[in-house]
């Protein structure tokens, strides 16, 4: 077997619909700026670029040492590629696999199946912005100390009914998700996580199960969400790390968006 590594997972295919028109994928919106270092400009200032949106993510994984990751896209969002390329510009080895059924998140990462399955997992949304910058770093940390089947980022909000609300215990232990509930007591949500071979594989066979019930088109999109809480009332060891003073903006929303493009 292929000695595991962390490999990170970026879904990209959706749709934008919510920020629609766009001139380019929702992934590559420009989010404040940062200094490329250029070696041909004497001023510094003069270095400033524009900085991507799906930046930020890539970073925070580069900054816990995970070296390869895959973006999964829809057919279309070939800018992507064309921009990050082979993942030189932040000293990682990038990769690009196609959506196969556009039913939701759990479709989109099994895609990756065949190529990341004896490894650790890291999963980021692509268009979120969120702190600590060393989030992935931690998430990882408590899956190898503690084994965990899957280890769960926390974020604080007062929007339950846009996110994936935990449910946890003094420990750290995950006893529920609940998706976009319109009200909740629960503090804290879900944004991104870090999983081992055994959920990769309760993914697998998930999504196996589902294609065999023939057509789901009809189907709700179903959220990455629901198939962690099916692990846990299937008994997968699913852990928190809770990030008290983080934040999470999804700029998926134009109120949003507008906010980020403000503070960054």
């Amino acid at each position: 077997m292929e000695q595991s590594q962390v490999i990170g997972l970026i879904p990209a295919g959706g749709l934008a619909k919510r920020i629609s028109p766009l001139p380019l994928s929702k992934e590559l919106y420009p989010i404040g700026f940062d200094n490329f270092n250029s070696a041909n400009l004497e001023n510094s200032s003069d270095n400033l670029r524009p900085k991507v949106v799906s930046h930020y993510l890539l970073e925070r994984m580069q900054l816990a040492g995970i070296e390869k990751a895959y973006f999964i896209l829809r057919q279309g969002k070939w800018d992507i590629p064309a921009y990050f390329g082979d993942g030189a510009m932040l000293s990682m080895n990038l990769g690009y696999l196609m959506l196969g059924l556009p039913y939701g998140v759990p479709f989109t990462l099994d895609q990756a199946y065949p190529f990341v399955r004896n490894h650790i997992i890291a999963l980021g949304f692509p268009d979120i912005l969120f702190q600590p910058q060393n989030a992935f770093t931690r998430i990882l940390a408590r899956q190898k100390a503690h084994n965990a089947d899957v280890v769960l980022g926390l974020f604080p909000t007062e929007q339950p009914q846009k996110a994936g609300m935990v449910d946890f215990d003094v420990e750290g232990k995950v006893l529920s998700i609940v998706e976009k509930p319109l009200q909740s007591n629960l503090r804290y949500m879900w944004g991104i996580a870090v999983w081992n071979p055994i959920f990769t594989e309760f993914l697998h066979e998930y999504i196996h199960e589902l294609k065999s019930q023939g057509d789901l088109s009809n189907l709700p999109e179903l959220p990455i969400g629901d198939v962690i809480q099916a692990g846990i009332k299937a008994g997968l060891h699913v852990e928190a790390e809770t990030f008290t003073d983080g934040s999470y903006l999804d700029i998926g929303t134009p109120h949003d968006l507008i906010r980020a493009v403000k503070e960054f």
